[in-house]
């Protein structure tokens, strides 16, 4: 699912505007772009201004470089937020702050009051080290607790997509890591185009986009483009590659959910349908019998009579060897 970018505040054009390029698993999914609001707490954003930069050395007291490169979020909760920046220990229980091991809450100014929020993690009042958390939700019962010190720009639906991450005990099942960071100068580029050798230009989430999400005409253009790309994938048997151009489509089409109007749905069901039945396609060719049945039951939620999608669902069950569910 699609979400809207989080910046409802206006930004200040004097704040530093910082990046996160996120890996999980190993693969690039992405560029995080941050406001810091450092016109209201200067001390807090210049911490992480630097911390993203490493331009501060080693740290006094873990003598670990001061940078988060290569540091991974550690804890990740479902409709609360997402937590990194130990680069010491990687696991929530090291980290320090560019003035020494801590420091203390700079102000309460800003509130947890909606998703998108940059705030300091701690373990308990004035104990700010180099750890942070991105909100997912508001979360009003960290107010007064948790000093708030930027959002997010651009990028959202990449936390949104770590939010999502398989998790035991608020550990990801993947490791999801700050693969490179670093401050925004004016002028650059704050999310590039996917670079993979496809021909692909659009931003991988609508949300950092230019487009507006309700402009059903433009999103159906970058949706069909984007599967006509994946279709171009598959005939090149690039599974892997066409099914992630097939979520990227689904997610254009997503972003339109709240769009009303028979014409409109007219417009994004089919490209829907279309994505998941080769989704599954993709699936059955990898033998990944359980994912190409659930893309076939995501295209029969909306074509619940699609012959394709009965039959490729028909074959999942089949390579699960559950010959009488495939008879359905």
């Amino acid at each position: 699912m699609s979400n809207p970018v989080p910046n409802n505040r206006p930004c200040s054009p004097g704040n530093p505007r910082v990046f996160l390029d996120v890996e999980v698993g190993g693969e690039q999914v992405g560029r995080v772009v941050l406001e810091l609001f450092a016109d209201v707490v200067p001390k807090t954003a210049e911490n992480f201004r630097a911390l993203c930069t490493g331009e501060k050395g080693l740290g006094k007291t873990t003598g670990k470089p001061l940078h988060f490169k290569g540091c991974p979020f550690h804890r990740i909760i479902k409709k609360f937020m997402i937590q990194g920046g130990d680069f010491s220990n990687q696991n929530g229980t090291g980290g320090e702050s560019i003035y020494g091991e801590k420091f203390d809450d700079e102000n309460f100014y800003y509130k947890h009051d909606r998703e998108g929020l940059l705030s300091m993690a701690n373990s308990g009042p004035n104990t700010n080290g180099s750890q942070f958390f991105i909100t997912t939700v508001p979360t009003p019962h960290l107010d007064g607790k948790h000093v708030v010190f930027g959002q997010v720009l651009k990028g959202y639906g990449i936390v949104k997509m770590l939010e999502n991450i398989e998790v035991k005990e608020e550990k990801p099942s993947k490791l999801c890591v700050i693969a490179e960071c670093g401050e925004l100068k004016d002028g650059d580029e704050w999310v590039a185009p996917p670079v993979d050798g496809s021909g692909d230009t659009h931003p991988d989430f609508p949300e950092d986009s230019d487009v507006e999400l309700n402009d059903v005409e433009k999103i159906v253009s970058i949706a069909e483009d984007v599967k006509n790309i994946g279709n171009n994938l598959f005939k090149a048997q690039n599974w892997d590659m066409a099914i992630k151009k097939y979520n990227k489509a689904l997610r254009y089409v997503e972003s339109c959910k709240d769009v009303t109007g028979d014409d409109n749905i007219a417009k994004l069901n089919p490209i829907a349908v279309s994505c998941n039945l080769n989704i599954a396609a993709c699936k059955l060719k990898v033998s990944d019998f359980r994912a190409a049945i659930e893309s076939c039951h995501e295209a029969l939620e909306i074509d619940p009579s699609n012959t394709k999608a009965l039959y490729r669902r028909a074959q999942g069950w089949q390579g699960l060897k559950d010959y009488e569910q495939a008879l359905v």
